[in-house]
């Protein structure tokens, strides 16, 4: 028999997907505190018996995470141990009907522009004037830096717009003022997001703006990294790697997904590039900026892609020799223009071409990697873990990329500061250090 909760009113904020939502939540939280609300983030210990599940709805794994996390704080509810249950983010916000249907104990769902009704549900007001006030939950030394919503490209494969709308640029003034109140508040490491960086400022400044707001937040005292995620190819600004190359707060790194690089399997993911024009954009790349690392990720097994085109793409990767990369298999989603393709490329066979592409990048990134040995880097030092320091040099992005690692029962350095660390070994994905002067 349920019964009900005796917990005070505790919103407990558990996020899925990516650091879009990651950001979101961080929004949600810091609009809760501001109405004197007690939320926490992910509390396993102690749930609170208000539940705010923020999804994500991008490939069939993330889609399955999220309906999994539902169906378990679902059947909490029915035991007792919590009273509400809220579904935000990206499924809710494709798939409403049919999660309102498939699971009616949820108490109500909100797409990915609902923040003021969910807040008004938890007792809360939208509070307008609270530009750049969050709760990070990152840890305190880094943050993301939601520059812009929702995505014009008309990618085949890809349902983000469908579930974040058209784009909308944040405002240089008002990113420079959230971004100052984290620097405040001793963050060092800004991560710059957005569903497309390429297209920041096309609405509101008629042009590509993204060096405009790079020159702005390097101005600001405490920040000393500047990371950019999530650029496109088609029609990236030139003029940011200049800025790259000039401005040292601005790290020598890009993510860039590239997807594929057959110009068939390009034509049809409709991605406005060829094999040539992404070649040469690249070779822009390490001219202008000649220590750059990029990081990419590919598609694999997309509908039609033969072995000759898959073929073309590891020739490719070897070529290139990115830094960073991660490739995926070819996730059929509906009502975006792939699902009107057969998706003829078997299972076994995407998983088979995704462990190749990762295998010859391990042994890229192997060598990479070798040539750091006994040079010394500038390392933020993101945590502690066993007997070990564990940081980051200004090519690695959090939780994605290379980590360097430090004896800590031999050398002592401080979390959330920056050491000089010499690298002294080497493996495909980290790098072994210690610290110098």
């Amino acid at each position: 028999m349920r019964t009900k909760s005796k917990k005070s009113n505790k919103i407990n904020v558990v996020t899925l997907g990516c650091s879009k939502n990651v950001y979101d939540s961080e929004v949600l939280m810091g609009q809760l505190k501001a109405n004197d609300k007690n939320v926490v983030h992910e509390d396993e210990n102690e749930d609170g018996n208000i539940v705010v599940i923020n999804t994500c709805g991008f490939i069939g794994d993330a889609k399955e995470e999220s309906i999994n996390t539902i169906l378990h704080y679902v059947n909490k509810k029915e035991l007792g141990e919590v009273d509400k249950v809220y579904v935000s983010g990206c499924l809710s916000e494709r798939y409403k009907p049919d999660l309102e249907k498939e699971i009616p104990n949820v108490d109500e769902f909100f797409g990915t522009h609902d923040l003021p009704n969910l807040l008004k549900v938890l007792d809360a007001d939208y509070k307008h004037e609270l530009i750049g006030e969050r709760l990070t939950t990152t840890p305190t030394h880094y943050a993301y830096l939601k520059i812009a919503e929702g995505c014009d490209r008309p990618c085949s494969f890809c349902a983000i717009p469908l579930m974040r709308g058209k784009h909308v640029s944040t405002s240089i003034e008002n990113l420079v003022i959230e971004a100052t109140k984290l620097a405040k508040k001793g963050i060092k490491e800004l991560i710059l997001i957005a569903q497309d960086l390429t297209y920041y400022g096309l609405d509101i400044y008629k042009k590509r703006a993204l060096a405009d707001l790079l020159k702005e937040l390097v101005k600001i005292d405490g920040i000393e990294w500047i990371r950019l995620h999530y650029a496109f190819p088609t029609g990236f600004p030139l003029d940011v790697l200049e800025v790259i190359h000039n401005e040292p707060k601005v790290c020598n790194y890009l993510d860039i997904p590239l997807q594929h690089i057959n110009d068939d399997i390009l034509k049809s993911m409709r991605r406005g590039t060829s094999h040539e024009k992404t070649t040469n954009l690249i070779a822009k790349f390490r001219k202008s900026v000649p220590n750059m690392a990029i990081r990419t990720t590919l598609i694999v097994g997309y509908p039609g892609e033969t072995e000759a085109n898959f073929q073309e793409l590891k020739n490719w990767v070897q070529e290139m020799r990115f830094e960073r990369l991660g490739a995926f298999a070819y996730s059929h989603e509906e009502n975006t223009t792939a699902a009107d393709l057969e998706d003829d490329v078997p299972e076994d066979v995407k998983q088979q071409r995704v462990n190749e592409i990762m295998e010859l990048q391990s042994q890229v990134s192997f060598e990479l990697n070798h040539e750091k040995v006994d040079k010394i880097f500038k390392v933020l030092i993101d945590r502690k873990d066993g007997n070990q320091f564990v940081g980051r040099t200004e090519f690695d992005s959090p939780d994605v990329d290379n980590e360097v690692l430090i004896d800590a029962t031999k050398h002592y350095v401080q979390v959330g500061k920056f050491a000089n660390i010499k690298i002294t070994s080497a493996t495909e994905f980290d790098l072994y250090g210690e610290p110098v002067g």
